[in-house]
């Protein structure tokens, strides 16, 4: 079985519907017959709840902030994974608040996931990571350990300089590991087609990431009833007319990362 392609949903800027991107590729991976690893790395756990798991981020350790800051307790994230019926979830888990000093005092802190993950990984064909909506020590462990990236943004020209502040992280990790980050595409999301606006800044990205997938998913209430029900736009609302560009996005992650479709 060859390596997982992993994959980390990313933008410091919050509001972007990073989670909701994030489960939906996730869920279009899964329809295309993939067996998904979903990664809650963002200490508010949005993810671990929209999974309808909001009963483990209070759990009692060992959790996600202990495989990642004791490095004598990494071979216990078996015991963390959770399954789902579209994908397995590591989840997140109150104490992460407090993991950003401890991976600060890490030998290898941008590491930690990476070295984690390398414990149950081969059981995947793709590992998806919902990144925390802040650059920092979890942003780098994200980026680190996996290395390919899938920007959410919003049409609104706030997204120009979220956008300068990511890729100037991103080139400062690149240079500091001596590893190289690649763009997998950009999710334009929460789109209001009838804001003029929203239709420039489209026209923007398009221009700005000429070499890069661009897609864009319009504003639909179909998309938080699909995670407040604790799943995918597949599985809860399989007539939404979003689902389409997701499985686009899925079709071309296979593309891009020389995998088939593995549906029976």
């Amino acid at each position: 079985m060859p390596e997982p392609a992993k994959l980390a949903v990313s933008n410091q800027k919050g509001g972007v519907g990073k989670t909701a991107v994030a489960i939906n590729v996730a869920g279009a991976l899964n329809q295309r017959g993939h067996d998904v690893l979903f990664v809650d790395l963002d200490p508010q756990g949005n993810a671990t709840e929209n999974l309808g798991m909001r009963s483990v981020y209070d759990k009692d350790p060992p959790s996600l902030f202990d495989v990642l800051s004791d490095p004598n307790q990494r071979d216990r994230i078996s015991e963390l994974v959770l399954e789902h019926q579209e994908m397995d979830l590591l989840p997140s888990n109150i104490d992460m608040t407090a993991v950003e000093p401890e991976l600060t005092l890490s030998r290898r802190s941008g590491q930690q996931l990476a070295l984690t993950l390398e414990y149950v990984e081969d059981d995947y064909d793709y590992v998806i990571i919902d990144c925390p909506p802040f650059l920092g020590n979890l942003m780098d462990n994200a980026l680190y350990a996996a290395q390919n990236t899938l920007i959410p943004a919003l049409a609104e020209t706030t997204s120009k300089r979220a956008f300068e502040l990511l890729f100037d992280h991103i080139d400062a990790l690149n240079k500091d590991y001596g590893i190289q980050i690649r763009e997998c595409g950009v999710v334009v999301n929460r789109i209001d087609v009838r804001k003029r606006q929203a239709q420039e800044m489209i026209t923007w990205i398009e221009d700005a990431f000429d070499d890069t997938p661009v897609w864009k998913v319009r504003e639909r209430a179909s998309l938080q009833r699909a995670l407040t029900n604790g799943a995918s736009l597949f599985v809860e609302e399989p007539d939404s007319d979003q689902i389409p560009v997701f499985e686009d996005i899925g079709k071309n992650l296979d593309r891009q990362f020389l995998r088939r479709e593995a549906k029976p």
